[in-house]
């Protein structure tokens, strides 16, 4: 494929006429990709990179079963969606077969931002409450009203956080408030929630939602502990609110063993709202709304209509039907499953080998590697992991790095990824964290703790031996298993 301009040329006309808030990855270096296929992107020169990242191309980019549905549809009719048409009800009754039966009345939508603004008017109509619980670092969007309630967003910027917004502690059980070597970390992070309901209640204030990622992505890759969230469910409805859970990132077979990931928490555990998108589309803007009768009759009753223009439109369902399709044949679930777990398996023994490493969690094709200069204090290894992050991509492999320190590197790769790609990512990584420890030595800990976009190369210099003996400070420490759901 040529190009329209030089790489150079791409740059300067982005920051001619793009916003300078719209970053790109490898801020000092970026890519440009001009074509992707499964889970390999080439960039101009038709170098090719594994990606690791991109949870968006779900079933793998430029799937061709998805293009053709795609293309198909386009040549016979796209349209606005007040117009009959048979696809949106055929790809809500088929979304509905993989969800809870009380979760069966579906609202389409553009964007998973989209998805969360709207769950948030649902819920706020139910009961005519209007406060929102959310999750410390939590991250659902990018419009104003979802800004409001992401931490990761807004403390960001110079917004004080609202009256109506309430935040509880991330559940996160390895460097969070209860961790796990509490005897029942579910209990006491549910019982926060708990409190803020109360001190809510005292002053007059009414819950509408409590709102959380499944599993926390921008958070840092947390999974939340078993038990967490029917706990929070019953204390969120005694206090007439709604539990949404919001599946924009972790959803669509993700995890494996489950379609949803919020159904790893067992099947005594139903949201009240669903809302999902990213994956739905594979690259394609589609994302929804999926709640229960009762919900959606109060929204109703409020005699104000919903509607948008694109969502929900011909071409877009054909495109989420097709994903479904190829998520079954593929046995995508089956796979994110068996390399999940073996990519988890090798990430482990790295763990028990570079003292960098201080957790590993994840499930399925959901992993976080979580980084520390010291194993028994846990501190944020920030500047080593945009480090690595750049090092691996001169091994053409692209990972990201995330959580309130951003010294998680997250893995979310499309769901076509292999076991040899696992491994190869894995001997990268190992080769890439033996050279930085050999050069760091004991001064590991002095690195400075900048963001991504300020770490230079020279912040490490790996060719240069500092001191190749390690000492005491890097002994592996083994904690005790923490209460993680495991499927």
């Amino acid at each position: 494929m040529s190009e329209l301009y030089s790489k150079a040329q791409t740059i300067l006309l982005r920051k001619k006429y793009i916003g300078p808030s719209c970053k790109v990855f490898f801020a000092k270096d970026p890519l440009k990709i001009i074509r992707a296929q499964g889970q390999y992107m080439f960039d101009e020169n038709g170098e090719q990179y594994l990606d690791c990242i991109n949870n968006v191309a779900h079933v793998g980019h430029s799937h061709p079963e998805v293009i053709k549905a795609a293309v198909k549809q386009m040549e016979l009719l796209n349209t606005n969606s007040r117009f009959l048409h048979d696809s949106i009800v055929d790809y809500a009754k088929r979304l509905s077969e993989t969800l809870p039966e009380k979760l069966s009345v579906c609202y389409f939508t553009n964007s998973g931002s989209e998805a969360n603004d709207l769950a948030l008017r649902l819920a706020r109509q139910y009961r005519d409450h209007q406060d929102v619980i959310t999750l410390d670092h939590a991250y659902h969007g990018h419009v104003s009203s979802l800004i409001e309630i992401s931490p990761y967003k807004f403390r960001k910027g110079k917004d004080d956080k609202k009256e109506f917004v309430h935040i509880a502690p991330s559940p996160d059980i390895y460097r969070g408030k209860y961790r796990e070597d509490h005897p029942d970390p579910a209990g006491a992070y549910a019982d926060e929630v708990k409190k803020i309901i109360e001190e809510a209640q005292k002053r007059g204030r009414k819950i509408a939602a409590f709102i959380a990622e499944s599993m926390q992505s921008c958070g840092g890759q947390v999974i939340p502990p078993a038990g967490y969230f029917q706990k929070v469910a019953e204390y969120v409805h005694k206090a007439g609110a709604v539990f949404i859970a919001d599946e924009v990132q972790v959803g669509f077979g993700r995890i494996g063993e489950h379609f949803w990931s919020f159904q790893m928490h067992g099947e005594d555990f139903v949201p009240d709202i669903v809302t999902m998108g990213k994956p739905m589309g594979n690259g394609h803007p589609l994302s929804c709304v999926v709640t229960t009768q009762e919900i959606a009759e109060a929204f109703s009753a409020s005699g104000m209509e919903y509607f948008n223009t694109y969502g929900g439109n011909p071409v877009s369902c054909a495109v989420g039907l097709a994903v479904l399709d190829v998520i079954e044949k593929e046995d995508l679930q089956g796979n994110a499953t068996r390399v999940g777990n073996y990519l988890i398996e090798l990430l482990n023994k790295q763990k028990a080998k570079h003292p960098l490493i201080g957790d590993i969690r994840g499930i399925g094709l959901f992993i976080g590697i979580d980084l520390v200069k010291d194993q028994q204090k846990r501190t944020p290894a920030t500047a080593e992991a945009q480090h690595i992050i750049y090092k691996m991509k001169e091994q053409r492999i692209l990972i990201s790095a995330d959580g309130p320190h951003r010294n998680v590197l997250k893995l979310k790769p499309p769901m076509c990824f292999t076991k040899e790609n696992a491994k190869f990512m894995v001997e990268q990584l190992d080769k890439i964290l033996t050279v930085l420890e050999e050069a760091t030595g004991t001064k590991t800990e002095r690195l400075n703790e900048a963001g991504s976009d300020s770490v230079s190369d020279s912040t490490i210099q790996v060719g240069e031996n500092i001191n190749k003996k390690r000492n005491g400070l890097y002994a592996e420490k083994h904690t005790i298993p923490g209460k993680r759901i495991r499927t």
